[in-house]
């Protein structure tokens, strides 16, 4: 199943205490459950920089991958990135398909 990363920015709306952030985070989840079953979370932080959160995940697909941050940002106005990640063993393999055929060529 692909890989996506999740680059996640909240407002300061969206959070008012503390405890907002877990409440968030359970309604979160709750709904990607409900519409995205077939996700499979992998990783989970808290970032220092312009984002957030990074969440890296798995779904079947892009449309899923959209789904999903479409969910979380219907959620206490947030902005997202979404990025799909290759493991780097597989990178490798797709750099010594590329030279092969351009030595073919």
């Amino acid at each position: 199943m692909p890989t996506f990363v999740l680059l996640t920015r909240l407002s300061p709306e969206s959070v008012r205490s503390p405890d907002a952030y877990e409440e968030l985070n359970a309604r979160i989840e709750e709904q990607i459950k409900a519409h995205a079953p077939e996700v499979r979370w992998v990783a989970n932080y808290a970032i220092l920089g312009p984002y957030d959160y990074l969440d890296v995940f798995e779904a079947p697909d892009e449309r899923t991958a959209m789904k999903v941050s479409t969910i979380v940002r219907s959620f206490g106005h947030a902005t997202t990135e979404t990025w799909i990640a290759e493991p780097w063993s597989r990178f490798v393999e797709l750099t010594h398909e590329v030279a092969g055929a351009a030595a073919r060529a």
